[in-house]
């Protein structure tokens, strides 16, 4: 009777403990742009939250934008999702800008901070202008798409497609409040606590959620994911454009070297890498190679500094365009783009068109120094024998016109370890 007891003892409070077990909530945070890391990061989240059977995946997020394409992948990854995905535009102050209404928009359970604002969605901002310059038409259809792309998640979200449109269009922009009050989103909760009450109760996707004093559980995001968020930006992509070309011209200038080459190699792939995603404007491209023939030219056609100030200027409107401006999000500064110039001509004005002129620079090492020095004849030197002393070694020597020995002889070629000389003070 008294193992019997104890079993069913055990029994109670195993399940007492297992009844009051807090449920989990899974949580991600996004700061900064939009673009492939983060939609790879969001996309682990929801993955990992559903395989721990968390009650939701909350994705804090302030942005200011980012690409559109990274924004289709998210959205993507929000209706396939296995668990609920609740988006959360905090802390007080921050934005759901550009890509951020299209991602906030998409999710299941919408919800602010006080004081947050979500809007202007415009193709523009979203990285829709792509790697060149587009015209008016292209910019109309481009519009066409973004503003029925948003409206279909409106509508699937059962949130105001009007506003959702005049996001687009006109690049409308309102407050957490505005946004409750014009069914843009669900929830104004004041911090994380606040907003797992109000979720508590509300059914999502056939589900019931169980958030009130849910655990939190969050979801980092890991070292090559942490890494791309931060080097994803203009600012690096240019700097990692002017590493190549320092690498590369480096090592031609001054072969050998081979670390200048290599890190110069491995900037260069990065830099194609996020070129690929990132709108990078032909243009620009285009006057940075044109600003480096120029800076090269500059080393083997002495012109004063014509060509090396050509360069200057082609290297700052290159940098200038290599981005369109028009988007803030990826756009240079000009805090960037002049000492990035300054420090770029300094490099090819000291250092490259140094080394290139040193490659012209007749050889002044070796065997070839001793042409035209002066020796001692250690023994008597004809036409078929003989011997200098030069460059503390001894040579073998021949001379058309014999020397006796000790007679001073300069010397006048080299045929392998044989000297030619000649007697010192000779003619011809």
């Amino acid at each position: 009777m008294k193992p019997f007891l104890s079993a069913f003892v055990a029994a109670l409070l195993l399940s007492s403990a297992t009844s009051v077990r807090a449920e989990r909530v899974a949580l991600i945070q996004v700061n900064g742009t939009i673009n492939p890391a983060t939609a790879s990061y969001i996309a682990r989240g929801i993955d990992q939250a559903a395989a721990g059977n968390a009650q939701c995946l909350i994705l804090q997020l302030d942005t200011p934008g980012g690409l559109l394409d990274s924004t289709k992948d998210i959205v993507q990854s929000f209706y396939r999702a296995g668990v609920p995905v609740v988006v959360y535009v905090a802390p007080s102050g921050a934005n759901a800008t550009s890509a951020g209404c299209f991602i906030t928009l998409a999710s299941d359970v919408a919800a602010m901070a006080p004081n947050t604002s979500i809007g202007a969605a415009h193709p523009v901002a979203i990285g829709g202008g792509g790697a060149e310059k587009i015209d008016d038409t292209m910019k109309q259809k481009l519009e066409h798409f973004t503003v029925s792309y948003i409206e279909t998640i409106a509508q699937k979200r059962g949130r105001n497609v009007e506003w959702a449109k005049s996001a687009v269009r006109d690049s409308a922009n309102i407050t957490a409040e505005t946004a409750l009050a014009t069914n843009v989103i669900e929830i104004i909760a004041k911090d994380l606590p606040d907003l797992l009450k109000q979720l508590d109760g509300r059914t999502v996707k056939e589900r019931t959620l169980k958030t009130a004093g849910a655990e939190v559980w969050e979801i980092p995001m890991t070292t090559s994911e942490r890494v791309f968020q931060v080097i994803w930006r203009p600012e690096v992509l240019m700097i990692l454009m002017l590493i190549a070309v320092y690498g590369i011209i480096g090592e031609v200038s001054n072969p050998g070297g081979i670390i200048p080459g290599v890190v110069g190699v491995v900037a260069l792939i990065l830099a194609l890498y996020m070129s690929a995603a990132l709108p990078v404007n032909v243009a620009g491209i285009a006057l940075i190679v044109l600003a480096v023939g120029l800076f090269i030219a500059e080393a083997f056609t002495p012109t004063t500094g014509l060509l090396t100030g050509g360069g200057v200027i082609s290297l700052f409107f290159g940098l200038l365009l290599l981005f369109d401006r028009a988007d803030p999000v990826f756009s240079l500064s000009l805090k960037f783009i002049i000492p990035a110039t300054a420090i770029t001509a300094a490099f090819f004005i000291f250092v490259v068109t140094a080394g290139l002129r040193a490659q012209s620079l007749k050889v002044k090492a070796g065997s070839e120094i001793m042409i035209g020095k002066t020796a001692p004849a250690l023994t008597a030197i004809t036409a078929e024998s003989g011997k200098v002393f030069v460059e503390g070694e001894t040579w073998n020597a021949v001379s058309d016109t014999p020397v006796a020995a000790g007679q001073d002889v300069e010397i006048t070629g080299r045929e392998r370890l044989t000297l030619k000389v000649k007697p010192k003070g000779l003619q011809g």
